[in-house]
């Protein structure tokens, strides 16, 4: 079978890979999809993500969709020929986080494509791979497979919401237009929210997040867009870049939100800190997400819009130009992998 391999900074394969078998409480998958991630670019372009450094090969992918073929033994779940989604997490269940209701940040969990931990957990970008049958979701009716990739990344964007705390009737700042970033603006529109504003350095980007229901774009490199508000009463940094927390900070009013969500680079990142102080800001972390993967699958069901965030669908053997592509924000918002295609 193939799969999609990093094996370096830059070095990408699809390579033949064994077909696995499912073990003692596992079941077997067929992929059919796989939305290519901002940290799998990550992985790619850098050989890591953030902290997390790439120490042996690994099989990318934790967005992944597709049908149940068997159970290990002991493992039962979904019928056989069932559309599902892959929840990428298995915390451990027993650290304080676990017993205390934020599995999300399980300081012993194992994640889809991750090298946090060595050695690394390889992910679901292969025609067929092996999950702990508990992470299987069927999807809701009326859901098909190619919009139920966005399941992932879109829990991401509910998490945090949620992080966010009351967002109904509230005007919302996002920063930064990437797939995430516009998941944002659909779960914060679902959530209530009476005003999104988005930033960005892209007008294709701003698309995007205009598709996804934002009401103003902005142009992050322009003082003089009108669209600027004076401030927010929330804001979701979604760039992984210092300039876009920088902006949520002075924008947000005295005793705001806001929700740290993209990852930024290594080592320190300057901030204004004393804006924290002075105006009692709350500043949030967002990593992961848990149950939020359920309503995820329940948000893609009820709404197809969705679909115009889905750029391109690229078959496997192809991944290197689905990389490129998925890298070029001015051209493509989510791109997917397609393990279905015949050879």
């Amino acid at each position: 079978m193939l799969g999609c391999v990093i094996h370096g900074r830059g070095d990408l394969r699809v390579d033949e890979l064994p077909v696995p078998e499912p073990g003692p409480g596992q079941a077997l998958v067929a992929v059919r999809y796989g939305g290519v991630c901002g940290s799998d670019l990550h992985y790619w372009r850098h050989g890591g993500v953030g902290d997390f450094r790439l120490r042996e090969p690994m099989v990318l992918g934790h967005e992944v969709v597709g049908t149940v073929i068997d159970y290990g033994d002991g493992a039962s779940g979904p019928a056989a020929g069932t559309a599902v989604a892959v929840h990428p997490a298995t915390p451990c269940g027993v650290c304080p986080e676990c017993a205390g209701g934020r599995r999300n940040v399980c300081r012993d969990t194992r994640y889809l494509g991750s090298a946090a931990r060595f050695p690394h957990v390889q992910g679901g970008f292969a025609a067929r791979m092996v999950v702990p049958a508990e992470q299987l979701r069927p999807l809701p009716a009326g859901l098909e497979l190619r919009r139920a990739a966005l399941a992932e990344p879109l829990s991401v964007a509910l998490h945090a919401v949620r992080r966010a705390g009351e967002v109904a009737g509230r005007h919302v700042l996002v920063t930064g237009a990437g797939p995430i970033g516009c998941l944002v603006v659909a779960a914060v529109k679902a959530a209530g929210a009476a005003r999104v504003t988005v930033t960005d350095l892209l007008p294709r980007a701003l698309d995007f997040a205009g598709a996804a229901g934002a009401d103003t774009l902005v142009r992050a490199d322009d003082p003089d867009d009108a669209g600027w508000p004076a401030e927010v009463d929330v804001a979701v940094e979604a760039s992984g870049v210092a300039a876009g927390l920088d902006t949520c900070l002075r924008l947000v009013r005295r005793g705001g939100v806001v929700v740290q969500l993209g990852m930024l680079p290594p080592g320190q990142s300057p901030f204004p800190g004393n804006l924290l102080v002075s105006r009692e800001i709350d500043l949030r972390g967002a990593f992961r997400f848990d149950t939020e993967f359920d309503d995820a699958l329940g948000l893609l069901a009820s709404d197809p819009a969705f679909d115009a965030l889905i750029s391109e669908v690229v078959p496997v053997r192809e991944a290197e130009s689905a990389f490129a592509l998925a890298a070029d924000r001015s051209r493509s918002c989510k791109v997917l992998l397609d393990f279905g295609q015949p050879a």
